[in-house]
């Protein structure tokens, strides 16, 4: 039988695989020739004091049987061009995952997607970065893959108790990811990878039977008692549907309105809003690394995980993007919204994260009696970062030491933001009670780790997209909506995931839902 060991490996010595089989060896109480191959299970990094490699790793051993590789890895794809029909609004992750299992469940999704397929996406978005032109339906919020294709391809997620996480990396790789993803502790593609990959999905559920419709957005729901009839395009065609799964993502804001004016049961839910840090990485890697010069060529760039309690209210770091790019994802005119991504190698000089405070429901207006209270507070922030930013996505900006000690930022240093910054004093743009504690996480986080407060790092508003502030009630045992039968409330837009694993493991779920759901109608 093979054996599994850890070890510990120097950066310096992670090339040399005579040291891993000695390390292995070593571990394991063999001797180095009996050791036929070595294959890498998991790889990470331990920079608590200095940074290490950690390596699980498997050994095959001289004079035993191979192991049978699982060739069932990935979907197996039949053709479903005659199947019944199932609709899917959204072409992200959980739009696209859901799509996949329902043509291995022998079913034809039917997927609708507001904006553009990626070759096309890729032209709005450099309208947006290099003009400040925000096109409503085609940005990096909406388009081929969801806000996640051009937002850096991480996929790592605590929710694996929800569902086979190995199983979506391995369709990934099955689709063209590179196979360092089913190793790595934070696996990560990249955005100049993720769209190829998104692509050659969709053009498999194509190639099944399925369909995928660009530029076309849901606009309006019929129902009655039995549940859905018939669904709305673009304010003009009807079309017959009886099982929609709604995979919209966390800013379809129209979707949610459309929703709450036919009746149709949605919640406020809390998210959390702040600014984006960024720091330029070699600070980081210093900070993270413990070393005074540049990092070995072997470690990846450093990165961070941030949280503390300040009166009351969580502020913690999100979407972390070492070696990283902020890009504005605003999806309205008018409207100051920041992200980040990270390129396959993380080799740009910058390193961005979010940095943001809970909003609870105690801090929206009448969130009970109107479940779109969120969407109207981040909208309220948003439009006060448009305007002090200047206008064309010139968001508004302060050095992070001048941001806790409340100063006007005098010179503010480079950033990757092609739009541009603006210096501002961003109490101007968040509420107080924002404000405030993200000051005091600045300063805990500060004190945690040297070097990071200081006006080499700038704060950059609004960061206010962290997740849905609608939640779409659903059954807990068939995830359909408890009003509306045939209707299944999906991945981050619902409220029910948060990234892309998630968002993916969501759509699987709710394709296998509403598969159930139109076996026991056919029955």
């Amino acid at each position: 039988m093979p054996k599994e060991v850890q070890i510990r490996i120097n950066p310096e010595d992670y090339g040399d695989e005579r040291i891993w089989k000695l390390q292995a060896a070593r571990k394991a109480g063999l001797k180095v020739e009996d050791i036929k191959s070595i294959e890498l299970l998991r790889r990470s990094v331990d920079s608590r004091k200095k940074a290490v490699f950690v390596l699980k790793l498997r050994l095959s051993l001289k004079g035993e049987e191979a192991d049978v590789l699982d060739s069932s890895l990935g979907v197996a794809l039949k053709d479903v061009s005659d199947a019944p029909e199932v609709h899917i609004v959204g072409l992200g992750p959980a739009g696209l995952f859901a799509g996949l299992q329902l043509i291995e469940k022998g079913y034809k999704p039917i997927i609708l997607e507001r904006g553009k397929d990626v070759r096309a996406r890729r032209r709005d978005l450099a309208a947006l970065s290099k003009h400040g032109i925000v096109n409503p339906e085609s940005n990096y919020c909406f388009g081929e893959g969801g806000a996640g294709t051009f937002s850096d391809g991480k996929l790592y997620t605590r929710s694996t108790k929800r569902g086979d996480t190995r199983r979506v990396l391995d369709t990934l790789v099955q689709f063209g990811a590179v196979k360092d993803i089913l190793i790595d502790s934070h696996p990560h593609i990249g955005t100049n990878k993720l769209p190829r990959i998104i692509q050659s999905m969709r053009e498999a559920i194509v190639e099944a039977g399925g369909e995928v419709l660009f530029d076309t957005r849901l606009s309006g729901i019929k129902k009655d008692s039995t549940g859905v009839q018939a669904i709305q395009l673009n304010d003009k065609e009807w079309i017959s549907c009886n099982s929609l799964i709604l995979a919209t993502g966390h800013s379809a804001r129209d979707v949610f309105r459309l929703l709450h004016h036919a009746d149709i049961l949605i919640e406020a839910k809390p998210f959390a809003l702040g600014v984006r840090v960024e720091h330029p990485q070699h600070l980081i890697d210093k900070i993270q690394y413990h070393i005074k010069g540049d990092r070995n060529f072997h470690l990846p760039a450093a990165s961070y995980s941030l949280v503390q309690q300040v009166e009351g209210k969580g502020v913690y770091s999100f979407c972390m993007c070492p070696g990283g790019i902020i890009c504005p994802a605003a999806t309205s005119p008018g409207e100051l919204v920041v992200n980040g991504w990270s390129p396959s190698k993380r080799n740009s000089p910058y390193a961005n994260s979010g940095m943001v405070v809970e909003i609870s429901l105690k801090d929206m207006v009448n969130p009970i009696e109107n479940p779109l209270a969120g969407i109207e507070f981040q909208s309220r922030v948003e439009k006060l970062a448009s305007r002090l930013g200047g206008g064309k996505q010139v968001a508004p900006a302060q050095g992070l030491e001048d941001f806790v000690k409340g100063k006007y930022s005098k010179n503010i240093p480079k950033s990757s933001y092609i739009p541009g910054l603006n210096s501002a004093k961003l109490d101007e743009v968040l509420p107080d009670f924002v404000y405030e504690r993200l000051q005091g996480g600045f300063r805990a986080f500060g004190r945690r780790l040297k070097g990071f407060l200081s006006n080499e790092a700038v704060a950059v508003a609004t960061e206010s997209r962290t997740s849905s502030p609608v939640r779409i009630p659903r059954d807990r045992e068939s995830l359909m909506h408890p009003q509306v039968n045939g209707l299944f409330p999906c991945g981050e837009g619902a409220g029910y995931a948060g990234g892309i694993m998630s968002a993916a493991i969501d759509g699987q779920k709710c394709a296998r839902a509403a598969v159930s759901f139109l076996e026991k109608v056919k029955n």
